[in-house]
């Protein structure tokens, strides 16, 4: 009996050995580069601004009063209404691309799946100034619109918000595509078959079988682009001129410009904390959705 007890000990020491070998680098990368900054941030948010910048060690709650303030209010709308239709025009135009590569020859999607990530390969500085060459009023686009006699002067495409929607379109489209296209290539085609046999349309098998099946890939590839739209302060100062300003601009000309510490940390930790909420409401549904197909 003690040998036996002996030996399922063993057995469990090598097992929490064999996990802690395999989660050990994972978790001290999380702690050391997230958790320790992100508790940084949650103390410096209660503490006041020095004269020359930095802290002072006096707690008050007067940071995340200012950040409701009308003018703050604001930079949070316009960063989340940008997002959103980043977000909408990414889904609309990612779907039916990541629908298009799961049905080629397999020879074929993986060109496909190389093509769409290929802009990652190069510098996203170098991509959005390539942008600001194309929308410029002497860009490519207006003079091939004035030389062919479409419009009778340049358009002002360049530092609007809409600029700035699609320099973040342009940037994040391949992280809408790609979730939706693993959940569509996973998906069973004699489900549809099903479908056809049962006299649906292919309308209606797309709006009662392969949407909400590939829901969580929706889900997924909506936070990817959303979340790294509303924090983006890079397309904004470039494509958008300096008259966008969104969350990313806000909190980086805290840190580096107006060297308030206390006041970036809060705006910050908002932000963190509504991706958080996004992320839980997406895993909620990701559940919701897994256990309606298991019943």
């Amino acid at each position: 009996m003690n040998e036996s007890q002996g030996g399922r000990g063993a057995v469990k020491r090598r097992a929490l050995l064999a996990r802690a070998v395999f989660t050990g680098p994972g978790l001290l990368y999380v702690t050391a580069f997230m958790t320790i900054p992100l508790v940084i941030i949650a103390v410096y948010s209660f503490l006041n601004r020095g004269r020359f910048g930095g802290v002072k060690f006096e707690p008050t709650l007067e940071n995340y009063l200012r950040a409701f303030e009308p003018v703050y209010l604001s930079v949070f709308g316009n960063s989340i209404l940008i997002a959103l239709v980043t977000t909408l025009l990414a889904l609309l135009i990612g779907y039916p691309a990541a629908m298009a590569i799961a049905r080629l020859p397999r020879r074929w999607r993986t060109i496909a799946l190389v093509l769409v990530v290929l802009p990652f390969w190069s510098n996203f500085l170098i991509r959005t100034y390539a942008w600001i060459i194309l929308l410029n009023s002497q860009g490519p686009i207006n003079s091939a619109l004035v030389g062919w006699g479409i419009l009778g002067a340049p358009l002002d495409l360049l530092y609007n918000r809409g600029a700035v929607v699609v320099g973040l379109l342009y940037a994040y489209l391949p992280l809408m595509i790609l979730p939706v296209y693993a959940s569509i290539e996973r998906l069973d085609p004699q489900l549809g078959e099903a479908a056809a046999n049962l006299g649906a349309g292919r309308f209606r098998t797309f709006l009662d079988v392969t949407l909400p099946l590939t829901l969580p890939g929706v889900l997924i590839g909506s936070i990817f682009v959303f979340v790294p739209s509303l924090g983006n302060f890079i397309v904004p100062e470039l494509l958008g001129g300096g008259k966008t300003v969104m969350v990313g601009n806000l909190i980086r000309d805290q840190f580096l410009e107006a060297r308030d510490w206390p006041f970036g940390a809060v705006i910050a930790l908002i932000v963190v904390a509504l991706l958080v909420g996004l992320f839980a409401a997406q895993a909620r549904v990701s559940r919701a959705i897994n256990g309606g197909s298991r019943a």
